[in-house]
């Protein structure tokens, strides 16, 4: 089993191949002409000095944290912190640059139709998508292997958990500036041109027009991967983390070739596992990537058929695999299938979850549909839709949520059982099961980054003035894109909820560890005063967060709306389209990138500022503190994902010529919707699932400094 995070670094290895591979498939493809080039050449340059500028930002904070965690814990655990937050933010870039190349040669090849524009789109998606995947999987496998392995250092858990740690801050604040940055545009772009001026979305007369099409890139592109990066590490993390707490590993007994043996199982099956099903996953996320292709058809349903081919066979393949590793590494077991129904369950729920996310955002189904009529009686009514059909796929995911949980504590049960001393099977179950949701995270990410390229490419198609024909070809990639994005949420934030729980449980056994002679257990009883406090604090956080940067978007897209307005004021002949007559687009782009980096501290920097200072104070009220913030940010988080989702797909199901098209009053009204939309799905959404887990391995990192 020694072989396994060989085997899987090697995986990683070749995921990076593939995105190499399809970056050289991307820039091979003509951008078009110099118009668009020009277009996106504007566009790649606004995306690059915001996250010049954005990275510069948070070096500072990652300094800060890196000096606190070498003196605190381990210079060591500094070391990995900030490894995880470099391979975080390389991957953040690499795909946001390939973006902004893919975005006008996806509408160049739109001129002859969805067969030859989809495949750019979604391989420049794959180029985020396996990057993502590949330096996360590679440098977990270099972190267990230096530290674990070879040197065999004390504290060897701890210091690879810093590694998620560093990722987690990188996503935290990459989601949360670059969605402030995307949104304050998109607002003032849809406000001002589409229901003030009466202008098409992305005209070439709109400044803001510009700034919006970068921040599809720094919000959906950059910061969707470092949000993924960080969900993707943090799964492999959680159950190793469980099991070498819940042990009392050392590391020469994780890294000895002799096995552990406890209450009939190896200690060292139980930590290879997760790196069994990293390789398995991201092998059949290589494979099925190749099995993404598009007829000529512009009808959603074919569209998305062909786009989630990749992701079926990709599922697929890890189900068949899972079932053989689980009965080869848990021989010893009476029943080894535990552990295949902890981790294929963990994957479907994930699935399922996605559909339901796709049942809610997409005009194939009821919801979208009845939020477009509703916007026949105005914005009120069309609010108020998005609002209750967000709430009702909240209840859905929470019934999917509880069958995944209940399935992989079962599972567990069966394959390990709950011994005394040992690992909790049902816990590990669960970890493992968020391991299977995102298993074929390099197909997740490559099928979400798509959205964003062709959302670009309908902008780049108006402002270059291209055929109508070649517009209605994106609008219908981009509408499918708006269903793909919220189907990665729906991975995103349910892998969240459970890698938390595992998390949790290796922050109790950390705290029981760390309490040494004393043995002082982690107090969760309701009834006593600190854990309720702890717990009322908890819940009230990811509403104050959500509060905190939906007020940073309004800000910020005050500030668009009046340069905007401005400009169609003082420049002459702007808004009629006057021939020579140019925008000034620099200042929407700067408006956008001062206003989103000043934002972003404040809430960025309460998720880790939280649970320190409550765990200093009390261990028991950080454990209600946890508690609280998993339950309300996962139901958040699904609420705003979806309902935005929703609003901005009946914006574009409208666009497209129901009750009345374009320019009509329901149009208005769904605009106005979609603008309420803007920061739920992109901004505050997004960033919930990351404010739950860096909560928790905060609290992990720092538990032996806690007691």
């Amino acid at each position: 089993m020694e072989i396994i995070p060989y085997l899987a670094g090697g995986s990683a290895l070749a995921a990076l191949l593939l995105a190499v591979f399809f970056y050289k498939f991307v820039s091979a493809a003509s951008p078009g002409d110099d118009r668009m080039v020009f277009l996106m050449t504007e566009i790649q340059k606004g995306a690059r000095a915001f996250l010049k500028k954005e990275y510069t930002w948070v070096a500072f904070f990652v300094a800060a944290l890196a000096i606190v965690l070498a003196l605190v814990i381990t210079p060591l655990a500094a070391v990995t912190y900030v490894l995880g937050a470099l391979l975080s933010a390389g991957a953040g870039y690499i795909g946001m640059t390939v973006a902004t190349i893919a975005n006008a040669r996806t509408a160049e090849a739109a001129k002859q139709g969805p067969g030859k524009a989809l495949p750019i789109a979604f391989r420049g998606g794959a180029v985020m998508g396996f990057t993502v995947a590949g330096l996360a999987l590679l440098g977990l496998v270099a972190v267990y292997l230096i530290f674990v392995t070879w040197m065999e250092v004390d504290d060897a858990f701890e210091i690879m958990t810093a590694f998620g740690l560093g990722a987690s801050s990188i996503a935290l604040f990459s989601r949360v500036g670059g969605g402030i940055y995307t949104k304050a545009a998109d607002v003032g772009a849809d406000l001002v041109g589409k229901v003030e001026a009466g202008i098409p979305e992305d005209d070439p007369r709109n400044p803001a027009t510009i700034a919006d099409n970068v921040g599809d890139n720094v919000g959906d592109v950059a910061g969707m991967g470092a949000d993924l990066f960080e969900s993707y590490s943090g799964s492999i993390i959680a159950p190793i983390s469980l099991v070498a707490f819940a042990m009392g590993l050392s590391a020469d007994k994780a890294g000895a070739t002799e096995l552990v043996q406890n209450a009939g199982y190896s200690a060292i099956a139980l930590l290879m596992f997760p790196f069994a099903i990293a390789f398995v996953g991201m092998v059949a996320s290589i494979f099925g990537s190749f099995f993404v292709r598009a007829g000529d058809s512009t009808e959603t349903h074919a569209l998305s058929k062909a786009l989630h081919m990749g992701t079926n066979v990709a599922m697929g393949i890890t189900t068949i695999a899972t079932i053989a590793l689980s009965y080869w590494m848990f021989g010893d077991s009476d029943k080894p299938w535990g552990m295949a129904v902890a981790v294929v369950g963990g994957l479907v729920v994930g699935w399922a979850l996605g559909k339901t996310a796709e049942y809610y955002t997409s005009d194939q189904f009821p919801t979208v549909k009845k939020i477009a009529r509703q916007s026949e009686t105005g914005p009120a009514t069309t609010v108020l839709a998005g609002i209750s059909a967000g709430m009702m796929s909240v209840a859905s995911s929470v019934v999917l949520i509880i069958i995944g949980v209940g399935l992989a504590y079962w599972g567990g049960e069966q394959a390990l059982g709950n011994i005394d001393g040992g690992v909790p099977g049902g816990i590990y179950g669960i970890a493992m099961a968020a391991v299977g949701m995102l298993a074929t995270t390099g197909i997740v990410v490559s099928v979400d980054a798509y959205g964003p390229i062709s959302d670009n490419a309908g902008g780049i198609a108006e402002m270059a003035h291209l055929d109508p024909s070649v517009r209605k070809v994106t609008d219908a990639l981009d509408s499918l894109g708006n269903t793909t994005a919220a189907i990665a949420k729906g991975f995103a934030v349910g892998s969240a909820a459970l890698t938390a729980l595992a998390l949790f449980k290796s922050f109790e056994y950390a705290v029981l560890d760390a309490s040494g002679a004393e043995k002082i257990a982690l107090n969760l009883n309701v009834g006593d005063v600190e854990v309720f406090v702890g717990l009322f604090i908890g819940a009230g956080l990811p509403f104050l967060f959500a509060a905190l940067t939906i007020d940073a978007v309004g800000r910020a897209a005050n500030k668009m709306i009046e340069e905007v307005r401005r400009q169609f004021r003082e420049i002459p002949g702007l808004r009629e389209g006057k021939e020579g007559v140019i925008p000034d687009s620099a200042r929407c782009v700067a408006i956008s990138t001062e206003a989103s980096l000043r934002e972003m501290i404040i809430p960025g920097s309460l998720a880790v500022v939280m649970p320190l200072v409550v765990g200093f104070i009390s261990v028991d009220a950080l454990g209600g503190l946890l508690a609280g913030a998993l339950v309300t940010g996962f139901a958040l988080a699904i609420f705003m994902s979806n309902a935005g989702g929703a609003w901005d797909n009946a914006k574009k199901y409208i666009e497209a010529g129901a009750h009345g098209g374009k320019g009509s009053d329901p149009h208005k009204a769904a605009v106005v919707g979609d603008t309420v939309g803007d920061p739920f799905k992109d901004t505050s959404g997004p960033a919930m699932n990351i404010l739950i887990k860096v909560m928790t391995i905060v609290s992990l990192v720092f538990a032996s400094a806690f007691v």
